[in-house]
């Protein structure tokens, strides 16, 4: 059954990103060849992007997807072996599958992604294979969350499908887990973070791709249960999501937090956030993604910048930077240190950064740097990093954004 109409474009994305994967997931679990499963459901999203613009997406779009799959799927095993024809076709009609036969509650996303962060993967691998798999990312978003070219990671997910071809559907054993969780806990962080704030487009933010990374991280919460860096990724995507209508204006101008109307931050989800912050930092060791959450709750609590307890975050911070040392949470602490010790001091952090091979011409650490010359009074040299940001960043809202600093900075 398909509902009455055609499908928009934000629906119908908004539908096939989150059938894609459960359909997927279900082919895999069947079927145990992942590769091949893949190349059937994107066949079967390039119908679906037809169909279903021109019908209306179905009563149920995951066996949808899962029955067009499957008979693309077929379709290759006969071609590839002839002689296998009759057996093939005595298996078509005992298993050819019905729509309505999927429920919403077979989920199997979890197991797909424990799936593409197998072992045999190298990191690098595990991420971009999640991200194009589960998240449904496009190539160059992939390329552009992992700070690498879009034919280097095309090169990943080759390699890496090709990997795990054949390899089990199923959960780690209790040696691998705490491995696996890592890389997992990584992917969707990454997608999340690409739905805050695109990497290129038009749109400050991809609402539908931060929530459904949301999606999968409850599913991968329910699974494991208690305290811990799930609880703490959880927790802090629900606390910086929950301020996403506040950080655009008319027309998706892009609004800094310094400027946000808080009342437009969703108290329900923040209290949500905020409680599993307490429980899980309760539960004893602690680690990175729990302590960003912790920083988000502060932020959360505060009803101006002006009010945020900057002490607290830049100890926060402090910690922070001796469990992951990395240049992203380097750049986050500086605006922090900037508030308790002067905008110097943030300067210093940033400049100090300038040679990382990522992060040194990345238009994020040119804003910040730029912003903080702004505090110190320094109008030249805050434009001049400003139009180096400028010409770095590939999403509109944020070069509107920095044209408008620029201008303000000439008057």
């Amino acid at each position: 059954m398909t509902r009455s109409g055609g499908s928009n474009g934000p629906e119908l994305e908004a539908a096939i990103r989150a059938a894609a994967p459960r359909a997927l997931a279900a082919l895999v679990r069947r079927y145990d060849v992942f590769d091949q499963c893949e190349d059937a459901v994107q066949e079967a999203l390039l119908e679906a992007f037809v169909q279903w613009r021109a019908n209306g997406v179905p009563e149920h779009p995951v066996g949808w997807l899962i029955s067009v799959a499957t008979r693309r799927l077929m379709d290759g095993w006969r071609r590839d072996n002839a002689r296998r024809r009759r057996e093939l076709n005595d298996f078509l009609r005992a298993s050819d599958p019905d729509p309505d036969d999927y429920h919403e509650d077979s989920d199997d996303t979890v197991r797909l992604l424990v799936l593409c962060c197998h072992p045999a993967l190298t990191p690098a691998s595990q991420i971009a294979l999640t991200l194009r798999s589960v998240g449904g990312l496009t190539t160059a978003e992939v390329a552009a969350a992992l700070l690498v070219s879009e034919t280097t990671v095309a090169q990943r997910i080759s390699r890496a499908k090709k990997t795990i071809a054949g390899a089990p559907f199923e959960l780690p054993t209790a040696e691998e887990y705490d491995e696996r969780l890592r890389a997992v806990l990584q992917v969707l962080y990454l997608i999340f973070n690409e739905g805050h704030t695109a990497s290129a487009g038009d749109s400050l933010q991809r609402v539908d791709l931060a929530e459904e990374a949301l999606r999968i991280t409850r599913l991968l919460y329910d699974a494991v249960g208690g305290p811990g860096e799930v609880a703490g990724l959880l927790a802090l995507m629900i606390l910086t999501h929950a301020r996403r209508d506040a950080r655009t204006g008319p027309g998706g101008s892009l609004i800094p937090a310094d400027r946000q109307d808080r009342t437009r931050w969703y108290a329900d989800e923040i209290a949500e956030g905020t409680r599993l912050v307490e429980e899980t930092l309760r539960s004893g060791a602690v680690g990175p993604y729990q302590l960003e959450a912790a920083i988000a709750a502060v932020h959360s609590e505060a009803d101006s910048v002006e009010t945020t307890d900057w002490e607290q975050i830049a100890g926060l911070y402090r910690v922070l930077r001796t469990l992951d040392p990395s240049p992203m949470v380097t750049l986050g602490s500086a605006v922090a240190v900037a508030m308790t010790e002067g905008p110097e001091a943030g300067i210093a952090i940033v400049e100090g950064l300038a040679d990382d091979r990522y992060l040194g011409d990345h238009h994020r650490r040119l804003s910040v740097l730029a912003h903080l010359h702004e505090l110190a009074g320094r109008p030249d040299l805050a434009r001049s990093n400003y139009l180096a940001a400028l010409e770095r960043t590939r999403n509109t809202a944020e070069q509107n954004y920095l044209r408008d600093r620029i201008a303000h900075l000439i008057k």
